[in-house]
């Protein structure tokens, strides 16, 4: 390792001491190629120092400060005045008493801290290693110490304390809790995006400072409280479904709490891998915000195809109520603007940690520059989605009947019919108020018998208009979550089948290890299907309850159909957050798309929405009734022009060139 030795004060000439000796002696074979410097002043530059970066007013024996590069590591300054008082009361040489200074920094520099009483056993028997090496006694055979008082580290006596406890495993397992908590507030129905800022910030904080120089393992646990909270506090209404009928709560009431831990588990090993990737002791703090921004969208995009996937509430959707923001996503699409948000957060963290690096600011700006140029685009966005261009979209009623799953389920053959009959009866009584509308939709698996091949539906029949409707279909043994088109006479004419299927509620993606409700076969994905009203073309893409949560999963490539048709059935959900998340992901769709989306749930939301996400009209949880809108603004987008995969590829890019040219640009300067 170079050893760079500046005699500030001349004084300091007079002693021999092989400052690159020793140390060298305090470093490991990791660190041959890198550099420290060593600056000998005395107590009035120090006393200087340590009031400008430190806030103590009072000169002290050793300053370390750590740049966290691979190569450089950071810069040591030694007070003469100081040494030479304590050693003279320590009774040991100047010579001596100077090596333990630059043992005691050059482990700073490494990472090593005195904080807490574990970290200063571990650093001071680090330094009697060290120093028994190199021919001294141990420094610490009595009650004399170098740094009692903290005078030569951040923070004052009070603060401490909070260190002293925070910085340990428990007191940092607690801030990891915390974090992950205040990180999930950010999503519906909460909108609270600035914990989520907050909670991420702090993880990110927590990750640089106590993670380097742990183990493999030791990181993961040490982060794992942050991904595990995080990920129960978004998904735990998913086990809501299991209460809602008491048959199914009989059955699996048993599954909550593994449930629980699964999903913990699960969300704990993928949220953990951005913040693994920046806990290196070697990584570049002006590389780590590209770094963590980029793991943690590639994690994302990796994380939809998973069982099928389950790309809920990434970042993006924290900013679904703030238009401008959230309209990005019609340029970056969702896993764009997480990697904006996310390396915004990281960028201001670092700042936080060093203001005085350029570097640091530089990368700040460049998130905020990618930032402004998607609102900038956003705007665009929702201007496009405004205009009309004259169109005539038919007059289109959504039926929500609000039924509870107990009401629709029965117990006998018989009382299954009359319960069919009578839902039946309550569907045409909703959809026959007052309006002339040109078509009706009803929501996920809202007709209660089974269609199959060569079918009618007497419903339309009866209301007499075109009738878009959810049931289960049977065909060839098979039975399928599907979405019926037929027109006023009851005829067939579509029948489209749910493509993304949810593991353990729709198909068992382990066989018969975790008992699930229902066996569905998949449909064969995305088509464009046309409605003849009053002799206009009205094309839309058909949707149904989960599946729109995926990116790039409901249009054709080059197709642009004045609506997307959403059926869905949230009853297992009620007021939980995930209805009112499920809506913010349909939002999300129509921003990225450009596409205006109707949507029929069977308990709540149901809703028209704007292509800029903006919900135009809605029935709330839990309300029976029926709503008439029309739709307008389709459009196509950059983002589905871009598309997911290649925008994932062009995050990559962006990442790995800002992280090459930082470490290099970094190197460079403080070569100088």
């Amino acid at each position: 390792m170079k050893v760079y030795v500046n005699y500030q004060n001349k004084r300091w000439k007079r002693y021999n001491i092989d400052f690159e000796k020793i140390a060298n002696a305090a470093v490991s074979n990791v660190y041959k190629d890198s550099e420290i410097s060593i600056t000998l002043v005395d107590d009035k530059d120090i006393k200087k120092i340590n009031k400008k970066y430190r806030n103590i007013n009072k000169p002290t024996n050793v300053l370390s400060f750590e740049l966290g590069d691979d190569v450089l590591l950071g810069d040591i300054f030694i007070s003469l005045d100081t040494v030479k008082s304590e050693a003279k009361r320590e009774n040991i040489s100047i010579e001596e008493h100077t090596a333990h200074m630059v043992v005691h920094g050059v482990l700073h520099l490494l990472g090593y801290d005195h904080i807490n009483e574990r970290d200063a056993n571990r650093m001071e028997s680090k330094e009697t290693s060290i120093l028994k090496k190199l021919g001294y006694k141990n420094p610490y055979a009595d009650v004399n110490v170098v740094c009692n008082d903290a005078s030569c580290c951040p923070g004052s006596k009070t603060i401490a304390v909070f260190q002293n406890f925070f910085s340990g495993c428990i007191g940092r397992t607690v801030l990891f809790l915390l974090c992950g908590f205040l990180a999930s507030l950010g999503f519906a129905p909460f909108y609270m995006w600035w914990w989520t800022l907050i909670g991420i910030g702090g993880a990110y904080l927590l990750t640089v400072r106590y993670l380097p120089g742990m183990g493999g393992i030791k990181k993961f646990l040490a982060v794992l409280p942050f991904s595990f909270t995080y990920s129960v506090a978004m998904f735990w209404w998913v086990l809501n479904s299991i209460y809602v009928v008491p048959e199914l709560a009989e059955q699996f009431a048993v599954w909550t709490v593994p449930g629980i831990i699964g999903i913990g588990l699960v969300g704990g090993i993928i949220f953990s891998i951005p913040f693994l990737s920046i806990s290196s002791m070697r990584a570049n703090p002006a590389c780590r915000p590209f770094l963590f921004a980029g793991v943690w969208a590639v994690v994302l995009w990796l994380r939809e195809w998973l069982c099928t996937g389950f790309p809920w509430n990434p970042i993006a959707n924290i900013s679904m109520n703030q238009i401008y923001v959230s309209n990005s996503m019609s340029l970056y699409g969702a896993l764009g603007l997480t990697f904006v948000i996310i390396g915004l957060i990281a960028a201001i963290c670092e700042i936080i940690k060093d203001k005085n690096s350029g570097l640091n600011w530089f990368s700040l700006i460049l998130f905020l520059s990618f930032g402004g140029i998607g609102i900038l685009y956003g705007i665009k966005n929702i201007k496009i989605s405004e205009i009309t261009n004259g169109a005539t979209s038919p007059l289109i009623r959504v039926v929500q009947p609000a039924q509870t799953a107990i009401q629709k389920a029965s117990h006998s053959r018989e009382a299954a019919l009359q319960n069919a009959k009578q839902n039946t009866e309550t569907l045409i009584t909703l959809a026959s108020d007052e309006g002339d509308y040109d078509f009706v939709i009803f929501p996920e698996t809202s007709y209660p018998f089974v269609i199959v091949e060569n079918d009618t539906l007497p419903l339309a029949n009866r209301l007499n208009k075109p009738v878009i409707m959810g049931a289960n279909y049977f065909n060839n043994g098979k039975m399928y979550n599907s979405m019926i088109v037929s027109d006023e006479k009851g005829q067939i004419s579509n029948v489209y089948s749910k493509s993304h299927l949810v593991p353990f509620g729709e198909y068992r993606p382990f066989g018969d290890i975790i008992p699930t409700p229902g066996q569905l076969t998949p449909g064969n994905g995305p088509e464009i299907i046309s409605l003849n009203i009053n002799g206009n073309e009205f094309a839309f893409a058909p949707a149904i309850c989960y599946e729109i949560i995926f990116s790039d999963s409901l249009l054709p490539f080059g197709k642009t159909p004045d609506a997307i048709i959403n059926i869905t059935n949230d009853n297992w959900f009620g007021k939980t957050p995930g209805t009112y998340q499920h809506l913010d992901m349909v939002r999300r769709y129509a921003v990225e798309s450009g596409i205006p989306i109707v949507r029929a749930n069977y308990s709540g939301i149901s809703a028209f929405i704007s292509s800029n996400g903006n919900v135009v009209a809605e029935i709330p949880i839990g309300y029976a009734g029926h709503l008439d809108g029309f739709v307008w603004g389709a459009h196509n987008t950059a983002y589905r022009e871009i598309g997911r995969d290649n925008w994932i590829i062009i995050i990559l890019i962006v990442s790995c060139l800002a992280t090459i040219w930082t470490s290099s640009v970094s190197r460079k300067t403080k070569k100088r």
